[in-house]
């Protein structure tokens, strides 16, 4: 399901003109807000149709990822495992979440359950060789989509980029703070938002 549900995105005109009625509006931070929404959503839409294909969801393909990269860590040995816990915050869902996409992936004979090697009242869930082998056969065609992806942008836009949206997952992250407190207007929302949006 989509995060932004809106087909359009509003013209910065009618940002501004919604400013006039609601002062708390920022355009332009409403503006990046709605772009950085279906920018999700249309990546979103790439990778689904992608794994759908493999018959397999995000948040199960989200799993995998996880016990994958922990199997994968540089001078490993063996098999790793992962508790449920740790599957939950490695992934950012719930423990109930959890438990019900190793239920699915258990039952497909992609992950494994057994007791933890050190806390046998633990459980331990681990990748399966189905499992290895259904990632080896889903992340080529998965990193050549992010490529493709990202070819519009130059190296040096990546960097910005990437540096850009770290500054607002920070943000996020700290909503520790009061979000509904009054804030001082960026300076692009302020008297200069006029110019901003006669450029566009």
């Amino acid at each position: 399901m989509p995060h932004l549900m809106l087909r359009d995105l509003p013209r910065y005109e009618c940002l501004l003109k919604a400013a006039q009625a609601y002062p708390d509006l920022d355009p332009s931070a409403t503006e990046v807000f709605l772009h950085l929404l279906r920018s999700g959503d249309e990546v979103f839409r790439v990778s689904e149709r992608h794994l759908a294909k493999h018959h397999i969801s995000e948040g199960r393909f989200g799993v995998l990822m996880a016990l994958w990269s922990c199997s994968e860590r540089p001078g490993g040995e063996g098999r790793h495992a992962l508790t449920p816990a740790e599957l939950a915050e490695r992934t950012g869902v719930t423990r109930a979440t959890i438990t019900g996409l190793v239920d699915t992936l258990e039952k497909d004979g992609l992950v494994t359950r057994a007791p933890h090697h050190e806390d046998r009242r633990m459980l331990s869930v681990a990748l399966t060789g189905k499992g290895s082998a259904l990632l080896r056969e889903i992340l080529p065609g998965h990193f050549r989509r992010m490529a493709w992806l990202m070819a519009t942008l130059s190296e040096q836009e990546r960097v910005t980029l990437v540096r850009l949206l770290g500054k607002v997952m920070q943000r996020a992250a700290d909503e520790g703070g009061d979000p509904g407190a009054a804030l001082p207007l960026a300076p692009a929302a302020s008297a200069e938002a006029a110019v901003h949006a006669g450029a566009r």
